[in-house]
C-alpha cells in the first residue's frame, strides 16, 4: 500500500484589524446642523474665533450680525452666557439649511444678512434672529424646503 503525502494542515488565520472606537459624542452636538458641528469646541460651545474666521469678519462684526454686545465675544463669562451661545447657533443653523439653496455658506450668509422675506413684513433673517424670533426663521425654512409657498 502506497501512503499519499498530505500537506500539513494551516488554519486560515483571521485577518488582523485595527479596531477603532467611535468619536466621543458631545451631547451638545445632537441635532446640530453640519455647519454648526464643526464649528463647536471639545466642550461643546460654539467657536467664536473658528465662526468669525470661517465669515472672514471680526469678533465685533459678528456680534453685531446677531445683536449681543460686543464684549459678549470678548470676555469669557459671558462668552459661555446660553444667550450669547444660543445667537450663534441660531445663526449658524440658519446659515446651514440656506447653503445648499444659495450656492455656499457666503451666499448664505449675504442672503442671511440682505434678503428682505415677504413672509416677515420685509424683514431680514438676520433682523429676525436679532430680535430673538430666529424659531420662525426656520419653520419659514422648513416649510419653503417641504414645498410651500414663500
Amino acid at each position: 500500500m502506497t501512503q499519499v503525502k498530505r500537506a500539513p494542515s494551516r488554519k486560515p488565520q483571521k485577518a488582523r484589524r485595527a479596531i477603532k472606537s467611535p468619536p466621543p459624542k458631545v451631547p451638545a452636538l445632537a441635532g446640530a446642523s453640519p455647519l454648526v458641528a464643526t464649528l463647536m469646541n471639545a466642550n461643546g460651545l460654539v467657536a467664536v474665533n473658528r465662526v468669525a474666521a470661517t465669515f472672514g469678519m471680526s469678533k465685533s462684526q459678528l456680534a453685531d450680525t446677531v445683536g449681543i454686545g460686543r464684549e459678549a465675544l470678548y470676555k469669557l463669562a459671558r462668552l459661555k452666557a446660553p444667550k450669547t451661545q444660543t445667537r450663534i447657533r441660531e445663526m449658524l443653523e440658519i446659515i446651514s439649511r440656506v447653503s445648499r439653496w444659495a450656492g455656499g455658506k457666503d451666499q448664505a450668509m449675504a442672503w442671511y444678512r440682505a434678503q428682505p422675506l415677504a413672509a416677515f413684513g420685509g424683514r431680514t433673517a438676520e433682523s429676525l434672529v436679532k430680535s430673538g424670533e430666529a424659531g420662525a426663521v426656520r419653520d419659514y425654512l422648513d416649510h419653503i424646503a417641504t414645498g410651500g409657498f414663500a
